[in-house]
């Protein structure tokens, strides 16, 4: 549900959507649809899903297009809306949507809060000043990474947007709900007309590989994601495994070496050198690729690959050498 490439500026809608119990299966479906459409739009540059978290109880759909005008284009257009009225039987209530405009999103690992305010004309000052005193404050706490703020965008988004990254859920929830920031938002009771909307994306440093070496946003879609790590850690642990035997180690002092060098192989050679390259086509496949082809093509690589290793790691360790 994926298709990226990187340009100099992009224009990028988070939107929301609650579903109803019991659809997600359902939504999920459609909002491929949706996606697959999109791609074929001008200036598309990627979509992400990102399903419910314990953070995020809703659904959430990044888009990226390369101008303001091709988004518009999209999100106006007559065949978005027809799927809008098809996908309503699985809505539960209406979604929301924040828009930024700037250069190139980075794949982001981390905690992100998306924050809308609406502004009136005559307290921009008075808000900028608002938003200061927030930063100076919460730059303080354990796991800040930063911030960004984004001016309203014609013709799209009415609202400032604020996005705040922490390095992880623990960090976020330490400065969302600490007496500090009360305190601020105390003080800026008239800009309290805000939504927030918290996005996490898992694994995302992993993929964040093209063939080009250049970066990308992470896949959307769980499924994907779990099985493209499962095709890199069952190699890295065997072979792992198989270098250490050699040194009889304890086993819970082999489970902690081996589970540290799996990390560091899996994130700086598995990933980037091996999985992202092999499974590239699968994890963000082209817009003019049929969803189902994709899908057939990427779980055969997949379980060709998987019996390869198998095959050749049972023979090994079985037929050919028997671990002490």
């Amino acid at each position: 549900m994926n298709a990226g490439r990187n340009t100099a500026a992009t224009v990028t809608a988070i939107i929301g959507q609650k579903v109803l119990p019991g659809k997600d299966r359902e939504f999920e479906s459609w909002q491929e649809g949706v996606n697959t459409a999109a791609a074929r739009y001008p200036g598309f540059l990627g979509a992400e899903v990102s399903p419910p978290t314990p953070l995020q109880p809703d659904w959430v759909v990044v888009y990226r297009f390369d101008s303001v005008a091709h988004l518009q284009a999209w999100t106006n257009s007559g065949t978005r809306q027809t799927h809008l009225d098809a996908g309503a039987q699985y809505f539960d209530g209406p979604a929301t949507q924040q828009v930024v405009s700037s250069g190139p999103q980075p794949p982001d690992p981390l905690v992100t809060v998306v924050i809308t305010h609406h502004v009136p004309p005559n307290r921009i000052d008075d808000f900028l000043d608002w938003q200061r005193r927030m930063v100076q404050e919460e730059s303080r706490f354990e796991g800040f990474r930063g911030t960004e703020l984004f001016r309203p965008v014609e013709g799209l988004q009415e609202e400032w947007t604020t996005l705040y990254r922490y390095d992880s859920a623990e960090h976020l929830d330490a400065w969302l709900t600490s007496p500090e920031r009360q305190e601020i938002l105390a003080e800026g009771e008239k800009f309290s007309d805000f939504t927030m909307r918290t996005i996490d994306n898992s694994f995302g440093s992993w993929f964040a590989f093209e063939e080009n070496g250049k970066e990308a946003p992470p896949p959307p879609s769980e499924t994907r994601t779990a099985l493209a790590v499962w095709v890199g850690l069952y190699p890295t642990v065997v072979l792992l495994t198989l270098v250490l035997s050699p040194l009889h180690m304890p086993l819970w002092i082999n489970l902690l070496v081996g589970n540290l060098l799996s990390s560091f192989v899996m994130s700086f050679l598995t990933m980037p050198y091996y999985v992202n390259p092999l499974l590239g086509r699968w994890l963000r496949p082209p817009p003019e690729e049929p969803a189902a082809r994709n899908n057939l093509r990427g779980l055969g690589v997949v379980a060709g690959t998987m019996v390869f290793w198998a095959v050749v790691f049972y023979l090994v360790t079985v037929r050919v050498w028997t671990l002490p």
